[in-house]
């Protein structure tokens, strides 16, 4: 490895050797790809106690660098959230491969053949910030697609991050595929960052997760494509006819269960009509919870409320703060969710079908609930194994980012002597 302070050279190096080794794994076969992400999910479990022990690092960089709570949450491997990422790994492996699955086919009169099937993207880049499972997600995510993927992983991040790598390297070795098929850029340096987003030779996407000021930077200056993870401005509606007990249930679960991810609710909108019904009820459990509610001028009559400002209203808080506010109508939520919402998720509590259709249809959010918490917004909990990010454009992959959504496709056209006139 060339000297990781010249980092043009660095990351040519690396984008180079991605570049040979995706060549490699585009044709690899299924059961190789499976064997390499069994070995590095029994590599990950019996490296365990090191993983943690390097973890304990990065705690330590973080508490000193002053991470928020939530932040520090993202950042935190146990041993069970290390089962987790072993289970995504198998969960991931076991997975049909999509390289090669046939899309469509048709015949034209002509007597060509056509086919679509899938093909791998080749060098996935992947940006990410404080959660060190990503470099396992990642990692299993672009191999199984039958890409290489270089990784940069978070400064905060950074020794959990290596620990990982080294089994994902040693289940690759272990199948007998390249060891660059799954790199980790080995430096801190920012500049690492800036040379990955104009290696138009090299890298053909961007995957960025993180803050809105990651994402924002990468979108700005990237020459390469990007699939854009945006905030995660969560809202949950609790329409005129809500039920209750199930407006209690999801709003705290998606509140509470872990502030820091990008599906937990951001913004709670009460219909007017559920206000007594259901909407204080909501309210006081969650200030009862410990929850910061910054609400509007209607919602500050409930005792223990904030009054929220208008910025209030578009910010991901990723902690336990939620804004509030009361809607006229399923129409007025819609448009409020329009104006501050980023695309990500959003949901709907209530009864009636006829809302359930409406919310559905006129609004466009890669992900749209019903009377489910917003913390299933998840690549593992939709059978993807694994995701990469949740994309919030609307371009290629949409939603969470699994292996299907890390190919591409190509047509294989046969034909019998065929000549066009």
């Amino acid at each position: 490895m060339k000297d990781l302070h010249d980092i043009p050279a660095l990351m040519d190096e690396i984008g180079t050797r991605a570049r040979k080794a995706s060549a490699e794994l585009a044709f690899a076969p299924s059961e190789t790809k499976r064997a390499a992400l069994e070995a590095a999910a029994d590599a990950v479990w019996a490296a365990r106690a090191q993983i943690i022990e390097a973890n304990a690092k990065d705690l330590e960089f973080g508490r000193d660098k002053g991470l928020s709570d939530a932040m520090m949450d993202r950042l935190l491997l146990t041993e069970e959230r290390i089962r987790g990422i072993v289970d995504g790994l198998r969960s991931v492996a076991a997975q049909d491969d999509p390289v090669g699955a046939v899309i469509a086919e048709w015949e034209r009169p002509n007597g060509l053949q056509i086919r679509r099937v899938r093909t791998p993207l080749g060098v996935v880049g992947v940006i990410y910030e404080s959660r060190p499972n990503v470099t396992a997600d990642a990692g299993a995510l672009c191999l199984k697609a039958g890409n290489a993927v270089i990784l940069r992983g978070g400064s905060e991040s950074f020794h959990s991050s290596s620990a990982i790598h080294a089994c994902l390297v040693d289940g690759l070795r272990a199948a007998g595929l390249p060891d660059a098929a799954i790199q980790l850029v080995p430096t801190r340096d920012r500049a690492a960052v800036s040379e990955m987003l104009t290696m138009t030779d090299l890298i053909d996407v961007i995957v960025p997760r993180g803050g809105k000021g990651l994402v924002g930077l990468v979108q700005r200056e990237a020459r390469v494509p990007v699939f854009a993870h945006l905030e995660g401005v969560v809202h949950i509606y609790l329409d005129a006819a809500a039920d209750p007990v199930t407006a209690l249930k999801v709003v705290m679960n998606a509140k509470t269960r872990r502030t820091g991810i990008c599906g937990a609710a951001e913004c709670l909108l009460i219909h007017r009509d559920a206000l007594d019904t259901v909407g204080q009820g909501v309210i006081r459990a969650l200030l009862e919870a410990g929850v910061t509610v910054r609400a509007d001028e209607t919602l500050q009559s409930i005792e223990g409320t904030e009054a929220a400002t208008a910025e209030d209203w578009g910010c991901e808080y990723l902690d336990m703060i939620i804004a509030a506010r009361v809607v006229d109508d399923i129409d007025a939520a819609i448009a409020h969710i329009r104006t501050h919402g980023s695309d990500h998720t959003d949901c709907i509590i209530t009864e009636d079908a006829a809302a359930v259709a409406r919310f559905f249809e006129r609004l466009d959010s890669a992900i749209l609930m019903h009377n489910a918490s917003t913390q299933f917004a998840d690549g593992g909990e939709f059978g993807m194994g694994a995701e990469i990010g949740i994309a919030t454009g609307k371009m290629h992959a949409r939603g969470p980012v699994g292996a299907e959504q890390l190919t591409s496709f190509k047509y294989l056209v046969t034909g019998d002597g065929a000549v066009r006139g």
